[in-house]
């Protein structure tokens, strides 16, 4: 058992080496990484070009810009608009564009270049009621939907009684109003024009300004050289209207797309395939792996806990209450995020199995410790009294049928990790939910992304379910024998 054990730990490693290598040969290369929020049609979005996924926008040209004038090559990295300023001054970023506004707040963690684009709020409502909402006093007291961390969630944060819902996809504020959950949708001109429904909405005659409707591009805070860089392209592009031209350009991408066609959920999902097929490899790469390394930490450290030595049983103690009353989304901020201050870099894959691994380590040591507190101690005795070490006794004779005995709860958390595995998407792996977001953000469609990742999710869940009910009738059908 020792050896085996052995090999599936030094596979594991083999696997998640192969990441670190992988990303340090990319380093190898001239790069510069950029971090935006590709969500903010035409800034950024997901776009399909000759079937393959692309980020494109108006803000993806002038960073192809900086990244020419600088001699590299650009790197694009898809995160929610939130996480945006901790890739940035944790280093996984080198600048951010994603239509970020310079206030004195955002200042005191990062710098900002120059203003490169300045723009108008609309005021989007369902049709019916613009006369209701025609002017900046008449939103008092109104619902509001706005964009996490956004300059509008500031503006309707400023206007009285205001109930504000703050989410992180322009998709889904969209979602909120045509369902009458928010009265009124603060966004960009721009946002508002290409992801409002015509048909069921209209911006009014509402103006709410802010002091800073300007964008700038953000670098994490004394990068002189990449900020004087940034901004002698931007002076560049103003000086030739170049950034107008891209503003054009991706604005006539967003009205070319084709997301409005009615298709039903199979359809959806045929149509959109690729994504999904994508989705769910990065899902079962995780998953698995997680399940392999929060098994064997799970085993050790139940073995810790029970063991004699009182700061072994203390530590696995401490583990387990800590990784069980916290949530799993902050232990996954924290290995992502804080471990690069102290110079710890994971890349997201990595990151995302650590958490799972550490996270599900902690409740599998407890049914460890049951199972194996379930076996009879006479047998442990008997074992002893055959001349057996305590530690050979254990492996041989108490964790076989501590295995077998608790295997359906064990199987329960590996259908956990599968379903919990989606939270990697917010640190941007691309998995199954990483994917449905995408199709979010580049369709109409509200949904059927969701509803198709769902089935998927019961699918994979399912046919470990029933594979497992195999593997227990198997066991016990030998025990029988």
């Amino acid at each position: 058992m020792r050896k085996k054990i052995t090999t599936w730990m030094l596979l594991c490693m083999v696997v998640l080496l192969s990441f670190g290598s992988i990303a340090g040969a990319e380093a190898e290369k001239k790069t510069v990484i950029l971090g935006t929020s590709a969500d903010y049609m035409p800034y950024e979005f997901h776009k399909t070009i000759d079937g393959v996924d692309t980020i494109v926008g108006f803000d993806i040209e002038i960073a192809k810009e900086i990244a020419k004038d600088m001699g590299a090559e650009l790197v694009i990295k898809d995160a929610s608009f939130d996480a945006l300023l901790p890739e940035l001054t944790s280093g996984r970023v080198d600048f951010v564009i994603s239509g970020m506004n310079a206030t004195e707040e955002r200042r005191k963690s990062i710098d900002f270049s120059i203003p490169y684009y300045k723009v108008e709020q609309a005021i989007i409502v369902r049709k019916g009621e613009e006369s209701k909402y025609n002017t900046v006093e008449s939103l008092e007291g109104a619902r509001f939907g706005v964009q996490k961390s956004s300059i509008q969630e500031r503006i309707a944060k400023s206007i009285p009684n205001a109930n504000v819902v703050s989410l992180d996809k322009i998709p889904d504020l969209m979602l909120q109003l045509e369902t009458e959950r928010v009265d009124v949708v603060i966004a960009d001109y721009p946002i508002a024009k290409v992801n409002m429904n015509e048909e069921t909405m209209v911006i009014t005659d509402a103006k709410p300004t802010n002091e800073n409707d300007e964008y700038a591009v953000g670098v994490k805070k004394g990068n002189e050289e990449l900020l004087n860089s940034i901004n002698a392209t931007l002076e560049r592009l103003i000086k030739d209207d170049q950034i107008q031209k891209f503003v054009d350009e991706a604005g006539d991408l967003a009205a070319g797309r084709s997301e409005k066609e009615e298709l039903n959920t199979f359809e959806f999902f045929w149509k959109y395939r690729d994504y999904y097929a994508k989705g769910v490899q990065y899902t079962l790469l995780i998953s698995a792996l997680g399940v392999i390394f929060g098994f064997l930490l799970g085993l050790v450290i139940a073995l810790m806990r029970m063991s004699g030595a009182s700061i072994l049983k203390f530590i696995a103690t401490a583990y387990i209450e800590i990784m069980r009353g916290t949530p799993m989304l902050v232990q996954l901020f924290l290995i992502h995020y804080s471990l690069a201050a102290f110079d710890i870099k994971f890349t997201p894959i990595q990151s995302g199995i650590l958490t799972l691994s550490l996270n599900s380590a902690a409740y599998l040591a407890e049914i460890f410790r049951a199972g194996i507190q379930g076996v009879d101690r006479g047998q442990l005795e008997a074992a002893r009294s055959l001349g057996m070490t305590k530690k050979k006794a254990m492996r041989h004779i108490v964790l076989p049928q501590a295995l077998k005995g608790v295997l359906p709860a064990i199987g329960n958390e590996f259908i956990v990790i599968i379903k919990e595995s989606s939270i990697v998407s917010m640190i941007g792996v691309m998995d199954i939910m990483y994917q449905a977001q995408i199709l979010r953000g580049s369709t109409y469609a509200a949904l059927n992304p969701l509803l198709v990742a769902a089935v998927i999710y019961f699918i994979m869940t399912f046919v470990l379910s029933k594979l497992l009910g195999v593997l227990e009738r198997k066991l016990s059908a030998s025990d029988n024998r």
